[in-house]
């Protein structure tokens, strides 16, 4: 399966995301009446490099697997078919432990079929001797699993393969850092190989750095440029060119480690990394020229809502702010998946009609409920979506305009934080500032 690509950041970057290229086929019959679906696991291509000068080429991993996606069903017995005849003159394969090889045709076998789309079977594929570039060929799939009501069948796939030239570089994946104190330094691991049949002749190399990460002077061949508006950049892109040639089997490394300071109000940090080839030359396998390094610092932001007391007659129009405020110390940002750092609902007070309505809030019916109606004003209950990222110390402020219809004394109307996911922010320690009232012409 194809993994993140370099400068998958938010919807602040103007980032290239390279294609996912992973087929899944979905279960027929018994499957869907049972609400389970098996799922094969497989590229859709893959390039390998063409052999060079009589040596032989390098192997390039087929990763397959088979998932389902129900857990109140346990599915066993998975069995995948995969067959290589198309795969004549064009490619060679290599069958691991896992799958029993018969003339070109393999069954790979899952004991236990998971409920995640992981691909533990690896079949290693090299070009043939003799084949040359352009060449293609195929790879087929079927697979069935047992459950509990009978026989799980998921549809046919295939992955084409091509013989192709050129570099393949491959950087490296780290593992997340977690438990980081602000203010404190950590390694940012960095290292590629040339997996290709042909040199890399230079590479650039780009890092999206989220506000909460200092990597400073990287190299002198880097650049920095601030992204984002307004005074305060969620990120920092920095590209970098390098002359150095890198050989097939030969690796590239930065001039000097890479290391980053975490800031006082650091807490879910990332730096999207990806690497190409200078000269716009195309890689055999650009899914693995990026990854994203992933550094969490123990750190708390205290979020926090705050409502108001209005006085108005019955016909008069008041304006009302509803104000979220991110208490910090550490800024919260859902720079990768681009959701809102969380909502805030609104229930209009008793007697009164929201008559403006900010462009971020959507109206609902009382209970929650979609509303209908085409005029987003009217409404008796709103939900405020936030930005995507709050810095620490950062007001947001919703502003309505309410109309008195009838005077209620006291009428109160609620005000609700909520995460963008489960009911509760695990970064924020205190949920008592969660909630606040808008109150309507409060008693004396």
């Amino acid at each position: 399966m194809r993994k993140p690509s370099a400068g998958r950041v938010a919807r602040l970057a103007a980032s290239v995301t390279a294609a996912g290229l992973v087929t899944v086929g979905m279960a027929a019959g018994p499957a869907a009446a049972a609400s389970d679906q098996l799922w094969i696991v497989s590229p859709w291509e893959l390039a390998l490099p063409k052999a060079v000068d009589g040596q032989q080429a390098r192997e390039t991993t087929v990763a397959l697997g088979l998932y389902h996606d129900n857990a109140n069903y346990r599915v066993t017995d998975g069995k995948l078919t995969v067959d290589v005849s198309g795969l004549a003159g064009v490619a060679d394969v290599t069958w691991p432990e896992n799958c029993a090889p018969t003339g070109p045709t393999a069954v790979c076998s899952f004991p236990e079929v998971p409920l995640t789309g992981e691909a533990p079977v690896e079949v290693k594929v090299r070009a043939a001797a003799g084949a040359e570039g352009g060449a293609t060929g195929q790879i087929t799939y079927e697979a069935t699993a047992t459950t509990s009501y009978g026989t799980m069948v998921a549809p046919g796939s295939t992955t084409t393969i091509r013989v192709a030239s050129g570099p393949d570089l491959v950087l490296n994946q780290s593992a997340p850092v977690t438990g980081v104190a602000p203010g404190s330094t950590v390694p940012v691991p960095f290292s590629v190989v040339n997996n290709g049949n042909e040199p890399a002749n230079g590479v650039d190399v780009s890092f999206y750095v989220t506000r909460g990460l200092e990597l400073g002077a990287v190299a002198p061949q880097c650049t920095s440029t601030p992204l984002g508006e307004g005074a305060i950049k969620a990120l920092t892109k920095v590209d970098c060119a390098f002359d150095e040639v890198v050989e097939p089997g030969g690796s590239f490394t930065m001039p000097s480690a890479l290391q980053a300071t975490v800031a006082p109000y650091a807490l879910s940090e990332r730096i999207d990394i990806g690497v190409n080839a200078r000269g716009g030359v195309e890689d055999l396998a650009p899914e693995n020229n990026g990854w994203v390094a992933q550094i969490t610092a123990t750190n708390t932001a205290d979020f926090a809502v705050r409502g108001g007391r209005y006085t108005a007659a019955a016909g008069e129009t008041v304006r009302a702010d509803v104000t979220f405020r991110n208490r910090g110390p550490a800024w919260v940002a859902n720079l990768g998946s681009g959701d809102p750092v969380g909502s805030v609902e609104v229930t209009i007070p008793q007697g009164a009609t929201a008559t403006t309505v900010p462009d971020a809030c959507e109206p609902r019916t009382a209970d929650g409920g979609w509303w209908e109606s085409e005029v987003r004003t009217g409404a008796p209950r709103y939900v405020c979506q936030l930005p995507i990222w709050v810095a620490e110390k950062q007001t947001v402020t919703f502003g309505f305009d309410l109309r008195v219809d009838t005077v209620v004394t006291g009428a109160k109307g609620a005000i609700t934080l909520k995460p963008p996911y489960g009911t509760s922010f695990p970064f924020d320690p205190n949920a008592a500032n969660h909630q606040a009232k808008l109150v309507l012409n409060p008693a004396v």
